[in-house]
């Protein structure tokens, strides 16, 4: 059966409510990068041009761009999936890549060739709009927003009412940095203390009549100086969501460090002015905001719910079940609030994906998914939603034959891992590699399957950043370089028992451990947890206990853990292990050399 076969078997039975795309901007991104070959548009003012349409700059070459896709709320659609992976074949590397901000990202584009990608994009209502620059970037919405058992509604068109508002809004084109929304559907997913604005659905009972509305943290953020963001009120009506978004973003836009940009995303300016008077300002800032508004501000929040239609299903079964389905089952699914559904979790390598992979996952969606369409993880993966009961194993089989079907997604054998020195050009290592190598060796340990590890998580950034969020992993790291006389080799600051969930914080230091040590350390972690143990401990339980001196093993402090891993930390001579000094993916000689960051413009 061919693939056009397959569509027609599997039509699209769903569409998305909202177009985001403008396919001018196409054609403007050509001529603007013209009018810059051609020497009329300087270089800054190109940078800034081209950030706020989502074309990133590539390590150490003007001649190259990483395309940022935004998916808002995490949601993609199987025709759109098929576009994205045709626009790979054609003018990327023949993959894409999944971030922990619900984008995807096509990498190693020539210049000139962004507005066919943006043209393509807008074909299939996608943009790259404001995925960069100094503006409201990509609002994320949990996976699990509209199917998790621990919600209270559904914040999904919320999610989306609030990233249609802000697209190309006066408001914000042209911020003192970055800005970030997460909506989320409870407090154990969604990250919410760690962005500008996190917002979690909660209901009050008003004599008698339930109101929907949101618990909003402010001024949180993982970076090279990370924060957790304050609960701005006991509970903020859906009505002034929209009041409450303006009047921080107002504040951030007239009160944030222009100058600094080390020190200019919000987080900094709340920390230097303090919780209480950020706070009051911006309660006094909503009030004016509600006041002088004119009546059509307003959110445009879609209540249309999703058609929920099982796919008709074609008789091609074989009638067994491959080798490694209970084990997949297990770590790759979870069970919905809605009866006879699961949710599928797509394990990716670092968020990589083939092109011909992407084509298949469309079909799969077509397939399996009673909503027609995917979403799109924090984690580096995507989620196949309202997948029945009765497909699961049929579902398994599929992503088999495409080499989708790695187990470990919602476990610690998943680890994050940002593009690193593969191409960005502040990274100090290769994260990206690093994180792959992890997942093989937890997948070939079989790790994956051991409950006490299933709640912890790896997370790594190439640099201090933190686009790796390793500053809320249960074992993070970040990248940097050593020494050894006249030699260099690449190494990680370790961090322990950093969490996102409801009792959100950030990760002690702990170590610095040479690169080629990493896998080693992390496993000595797990044998010394299995030796310290209490009986119904998990990982994450044990390390969180032990960075806050409240344990009583032989492991009792940060500086035990410290000292038990001392000598991994020893480099041996470039004669002894010339490997050692070398980073993964790398044959060549280590050194630290960066290019312009481009996080801000």
């Amino acid at each position: 059966m061919t693939i056009s076969d397959l569509k027609q078997s599997y039509p699209d039975s769903t569409k998305p409510k909202i177009n985001w795309a403008r396919m001018e901007e196409a054609e403007d991104f050509a001529n603007t990068v013209k009018l810059f070959r051609q020497g009329k548009y300087d270089e800054d003012s190109f940078r800034r041009y081209r950030l706020q349409h989502g074309a990133y700059g590539t390590r150490m070459t003007n001649d190259y761009a990483m395309v940022r896709i935004k998916l808002p709320a995490g949601e993609i659609y199987p025709h759109q999936l098929e576009k994205i992976s045709q626009l790979s074949e054609q003018f990327s590397i023949g993959s894409a890549h999944f971030s922990t901000r619900e984008n995807i990202q096509l990498h190693w584009v020539i210049l000139e060739d962004v507005s066919e990608i943006l043209r393509g994009l807008a074909e299939v209502g996608l943009t790259s709009r404001e995925a960069c620059g100094n503006s409201v970037r990509n609002v994320m919405c949990s996976p699990l927003s509209g199917v998790c058992p621990d919600e209270e509604f559904d914040s999904t068109p919320y999610a989306l009412a609030t990233a249609r508002f802000f697209l190309r809004n006066p408001l914000s084109q042209s911020l003192p940095r970055k800005f970030k929304f997460n909506f989320t559907c409870c407090e154990k997913h969604g990250m919410v203390r760690m962005v500008d604005v996190g917002l979690i659905p909660q209901t009050r009972d008003l004599d008698g009549t339930i109101q929907k509305g949101f618990k909003i943290f402010l001024g949180g953020g993982l970076g090279n100086k990370s924060f957790v963001g304050y609960q701005l009120e006991e509970f903020t009506p859906e009505e002034d969501l929209l009041y409450t978004s303006i009047a921080v973003l107002r504040i951030f836009d007239r009160l944030g460090d222009r100058k600094n940009m080390a020190r200019n995303r919000m987080r900094y300016l709340v920390n230097d002015m303090g919780w209480e008077k950020f706070q009051n300002l911006v309660l006094k800032e909503r009030a004016i905001v509600r006041a002088t508004q004119s009546v059509v501000t307003h959110l445009e929040v879609d209540h249309t719910p999703s058609i929920i239609k099982r796919p008709i299903r074609i008789s091609d079964e074989s009638g067994s079940i491959p080798d490694g389905y209970a084990r997949w089952l297990k770590t790759n699914t979870l069970k919905q609030k809605q009866s006879e559904y699961h949710s599928v979790f797509i394990t990716l390598e670092a968020g990589d994906i083939t092109s011909n992979q992407i084509t298949a996952l469309a079909i799969i969606i077509r397939e399996f998914s009673s909503e027609g369409y995917a979403r799109a993880g924090f984690v580096q993966n995507i989620a196949l939603r309202y997948v029945h009961d009765d497909d699961l194993s049929r579902l398994y089989s599929k992503l088999l034959t495409v080499g989708l079907a790695k187990s470990g997604a919602l476990t610690m054998a998943a680890p994050i891992g940002c593009s690193g020195t593969t191409s960005c050009n502040l990274a100090l290592t290769n994260s990206h590699r690093l994180a792959k190598e992890i997942q093989r060796k937890f997948l070939e340990l079989k790790l994956d399957q051991d409950d006490d590890l299933r709640d912890s998580s790896i997370k790594i950034s190439g640099c201090p950043n933190a686009c790796g969020q390793h500053g809320i992993a249960t074992i993070g790291f970040f990248g940097g370089g050593g020494r050894v006389g006249k030699e260099m080799y690449p190494n990680y600051q370790m961090s322990l028992g950093g969490r996102s969930d409801g009792e959100t914080m950030l990760g002690a230091t702990c170590h610095r451990i040479p690169a080629k040590r990493v896998i080693p350390v992390i496993l000595k972690i797990i044998e010394l947890f299995k030796q310290n143990k209490k009986s119904d401990d998990t990982l994450k339980d044990w390390i969180h206990r032990v960075v806050n001196g409240k344990e009583d093993s032989e492991i009792k402090s940060i500086l035990d853990m410290r000292k038990a891993l001392d000598s991994f930390t020893i480099p041996p001579t470039k004669e002894e292990d010339p490997d050692f000094y070398n980073d993964y993916g790398s044959d060549s000689s280590y050194h630290t050399k960066t290019g312009k960051g481009e996080c801000a413009a």
